[in-house]
């Protein structure tokens, strides 16, 4: 059985996190993804570490880059710049993020290979687009502050903080993704290839959904809430006797469950908090008699009586757990191919599933 992508041949020049992001999936559903690096340096990410796999290669670059084959091309070369143009004329879809211009400076920009090739799909990913935001640099920390995810993010007012995963870049990817596939099949319907371009900042903007909404359409500026959510109470990290527990009230009939379970039952029919927008307005004062409460036991002995009462709760975990729960519910959340362990795709087809053929290439293999 092969993926539903077979057959599609990639030309992947992108580098770091959003492009070979998007590559690596594409080449999970069974896309040929050549990748060019250069040589003897490869792609940034081969040199980030630690920590590396047991075969000594940096798990950055491991946890992007299955499924692809490794060409080294040095584009500064008349040589480099006939093989690329070789496997683009033997390729579906082009995929890049270098500066904007950068390549149609080198006679390999979208309109140059579209007279060439007038099927090739081009996807191009930058930082802030190929206008006025051109010579802005595209970096992951950058976008999370200039985009405001970090205004939202942090334990509180006056500490903006980064998220954990350059999430940014996995974002773009995943709409580069997107965008490629639609492209795939209008060439299906038409023939003809297109330009797809994405950036991080659009795609940072368009996944702040609920807060982006709020502001475009409410005229709302947010700010940082912690934990807490800005439309939905309880909903937020709550302290026990031992650990903290995530408690994610969605409806008024949870939280009666809640307070039910909690021995807490007349704070239902409080005006206070008797449904969501009040519970909103009075979020601090029931977090404090939540709280109260569940300082009487600890964390796994509330998550079991919560849970019980049909209540969305659950621990803080660390990775190590993450994937321990992920493993007990049969996920399969790692793969080993060719001897490196690697995070499975999250995708499940019944009737074309994704496949695992090749491990993350050594440079120039």
């Amino acid at each position: 059985m092969t993926g539903p992508l077979h057959g599609v041949r990639i030309a992947d020049l992108s580098r770091v996190l959003a492009g070979p992001y998007a590559t690596m999936l594409l080449g999970d559903l069974g896309a040929e993804v050549i990748k060019v690096e250069r040589p003897e340096v490869g792609d940034d990410t081969r040199a980030w570490g630690p920590p590396y796999a047991d075969n000594g290669m940096a798990t950055y670059f491991a946890g992007v880059n299955r499924n692809k084959s490794s060409h080294a091309i040095d584009l500064s070369t008349l040589e480099g710049m006939a093989d690329v143009r070789a496997l683009i004329a033997e390729s579906d879809v082009l995929v890049e993020n270098f500066r904007p211009g950068a390549l149609a400076a080198m006679g390999l920009g979208y309109d140059d290979l579209a007279a060439e090739h007038p099927g090739l799909i081009y996807c191009s990913i930058s930082g802030f687009g190929s206008g006025e935001g051109a010579a802005l640099p595209g970096y992951d920390l950058l976008v999370q502050a200039m985009g405001g995810l970090m205004s939202v993010t942090g334990p509180g007012p006056g500490e903006p903080t980064k998220v954990g995963v350059a999430l940014v870049d996995v974002i773009t990817g995943l709409h580069a993704t997107v965008g490629i596939l639609a492209a795939l099949h209008h060439r299906d319907e038409t023939g003809e290839g297109q330009h797809i371009e994405v950036n991080l900042l659009s795609s940072l903007l368009s996944a702040l959904v609920n807060q982006s909404s709020g502001y475009v359409a409410g005229g709302v500026v947010p700010g940082i809430l912690g934990n807490a959510h800005p439309s939905i109470a309880p909903y937020e990290v709550f302290a026990t006797a031992d650990r903290p527990i995530v408690l994610a009230v969605g409806n008024d009939g949870q939280f009666r469950a809640l307070v039910g379970a909690l021995g807490l039952a007349e704070l239902a029919a409080d005006e206070r908090f008797a449904a969501n927008p009040q519970r909103v307005a009075h979020r601090s004062e029931l977090k404090a008699l939540l709280e109260g409460a569940l300082a009487s036991r600890g964390a796994s002995e509330w998550q079991v009586t919560i849970a019980a009462a049909g209540v969305p709760c659950g621990p803080i975990n660390d990775l190590e757990h993450a994937f321990a729960l992920a493993q007990r519910l049969g996920l399969d959340p790692v793969v080993e191919i060719g001897g490196v362990p690697t995070v499975a795709n999250p995708i499940t087809l019944s009737g074309s599933p994704v496949e695992y053929r090749l491990p993350p290439p050594d440079l120039g293999r």
